[in-house]
């Protein structure tokens, strides 16, 4: 009898403790879902101070500062195209106070062009959101004999490789629309490589090159002075920045869409509710006035959307940036 009672008691104190175990565990989630964050955030950009993923994020962390009361402190560290600041937060602790504001190129290019990358673009971030849509136009001379895009695929299927166009360098964005439009079009444009965006559109607008695949805000002054000629939007809506201006699909050319654009990742493996707090308030800050007119000014599209969706943009994205470099045999480094 006294055996049976010590068993019962002894199963009793382990069903105890197992459930304090597991109210103590709840507890702890609960309280760490509640503070979170509870100490300075840091959200790296892999780019030079001053461009527009800085602006970006920057514009993010001070309302998310506003939101937590926790400073979000922008960390800018170039190099390699963006690799260098991926790979700092792709091993850096998962725990939410480390984030990348990251670009199409950082995701979805880079791991093709560089055969040395340490870390996976896509296995090894967590989405949380696009943050912004980057609206991009492609731009002749205003002196130039093309007057829409249909005349620019005639002259080039025309004289293969003898229609020029300015690129910020290989892999950039511009040299990657130029070659999604080379696959588009069946063309062959002629790829001519500057040191930067500033030297590209320079390039265009001294008629050194005849053609210029590039962000609506960078050439926008020199539309609206009428030194350059916008021919068509690269996305799939117009841009607020250029509203008389066609997409490529109304300006005659249906299976080509370029888009690049931001978004907010972590590392893989940050908790859910870390995640789902991120998302929730990052989602909130791009509904500011504040932001909402800095995008506009900028010629970016607030993001939207969820984080799987985000993920799943991420990855069709990667597929098509492999299949577009094959093509245009752009070797990696």
């Amino acid at each position: 009898m006294m055996l049976k009672n010590t068993i019962h008691f002894t199963l009793r104190s382990m069903t105890s403790a197992g459930l304090a175990s597991l109210l103590l565990a709840t507890l702890g989630l609960a309280t760490a879902q509640e503070s979170y964050p509870n100490k300075p955030v840091k959200i790296v950009v892999a780019f030079t101070p001053g461009g527009p993923t800085d602006v970006v994020a920057r514009l993010l962390g001070q309302k998310l500062t506003e939101t937590w009361g926790q400073q979000v402190v922008v960390e800018n560290r170039p190099g390699a195209a963006g690799v260098l600041g991926s790979e700092l937060v792709a091993k850096s602790t998962p725990d939410g106070y480390t984030l990348l504001m990251a670009t199409a190129g950082n995701l979805t290019v880079n791991q093709h062009l560089y055969s040395k990358m340490r870390f996976d673009p896509v296995k090894d971030f967590a989405p949380v959101m696009q943050t912004a849509a980057v609206d991009f136009v492609l731009v002749t001379p205003a002196a130039s004999p093309y007057k829409s895009v249909k005349d620019v695929i005639a002259a080039a299927k025309a004289k293969p490789e003898q229609i020029s166009t300015s690129t910020s360098g290989k892999g950039g964005a511009p040299h990657l629309a130029a070659a999604l439009f080379n696959n588009a079009a069946g063309v062959k444009l002629l790829m001519v490589p500057y040191k930067g965006t500033a030297d590209a559109v320079n390039a265009v607008l001294s008629g050194e090159v005849a053609l210029d695949f590039d962000a609506a805000s960078q050439v926008l002054p020199h539309v609206t002075s009428g030194k350059l000629r916008p021919l068509a939007i690269l996305g799939s809506k117009r841009s607020a920045l250029l509203p008389d201006v066609p997409t490529m699909a109304e300006a005659g050319l249906p299976g080509y869409q370029f888009s690049n654009w931001f978004g907010l990742v972590a590392p893989a493996g940050t908790p859910k509710f870390v995640l789902e707090k991120l998302h929730t308030d990052v989602a909130a800050a791009l509904q500011s006035s504040e932001i909402k007119a800095r995008f506009q000014t900028m010629g970016l599209a607030l993001g939207a959307g969820t984080a799987d969706q985000f993920g799943a943009l991420i990855k069709s994205d990667s597929a098509k940036w492999a299949a577009t470099i094959k093509e245009a045999n752009i070797p990696a480094d």
